[in-house]
């Protein structure tokens, strides 16, 4: 049995891994899909404050409120700054790290210096209605929520790297209908063998367009990680 917490992109919240988190309890796991703090059915915390800081004592305060060991933390896109930084803060309870097209930031990076202009365009769109938030996009679900901007824009702490975890996955959407700002980080971990890389047939929400695979790909870093 893996435990999985499951980390959501800008924009959205637990709702985007729920399907994916009945599918592994189904199989006997335990899921924890979250909201971070600002955004969905948190929306109402949102304040100046909230920044990346934040969503990692989302993620510490959860697996240290439940006692989770042997975590494995999956992070769909922004939420791979969020895996990267609460696994370096919680070391010896995380067995894997699954990334979901998502960035893989070093100490001293930020989700703003990890993707092109025009991801950068993304974030800066609706920040004048309150000087706080990026807006989502209209293509988004109904349910994506103005997203607190000083995350995106805030450089993550590190005291090591990934090499420290048993399993590391990336999953790489191949479907974007724009050049994907993830290719070149594909490629690179794809000639590491220190990684398992995976290319999916799927636009960037692989949990809605890949679910079956998707889940069979987390199964197997479960595994892996055990």
């Amino acid at each position: 049995m893996t435990t999985y917490v499951l980390i959501p992109g800008a924009w959205h919240g637990a709702w985007t891994f729920e399907p994916l988190a009945r599918a592994l309890r189904a199989a006997g796991h335990h899921a924890y899909p979250v909201t971070l703090t600002g955004v969905g059915s948190r929306r109402h915390l949102l304040n100046a404050s909230v920044n990346l800081d934040t969503h990692l004592a989302d993620v510490v305060n959860l697996i240290e409120e439940e006692q989770l060991e042997d975590v494995v933390l999956v992070g769909h896109s922004y939420g791979g700054m969020v895996i990267t930084g609460a696994a370096d803060r919680l070391p010896e309870r995380i067995a894997g790290l699954v990334y979901v097209d998502a960035v893989v930031p070093a100490d001293g990076e930020s989700c703003w210096s990890l993707v092109t202009d025009a991801e950068r365009a993304w974030y800066l769109d609706g920040v004048g209605t309150d000087g706080l938030t990026s807006a989502p996009l209209p293509f988004f679900d109904p349910r994506a929520t103005p997203h607190p901007l000083a995350s995106l824009l805030q450089a993550v702490r590190l005291t090591g790297g990934p090499e420290r975890f048993r399993a590391r996955d990336y999953v790489y959407a191949t479907g974007w209908p724009t050049p994907s700002p993830f290719t070149s980080l594909y490629e690179k971990l794809a000639a590491d063998p220190a990684w398992r890389t995976h290319a999916v047939d799927s636009a960037h929400n692989v949990m809605r367009d890949a679910p079956d695979e998707l889940l069979r790909i987390v199964l197997a870093a479960g595994r892996e990680a055990a």
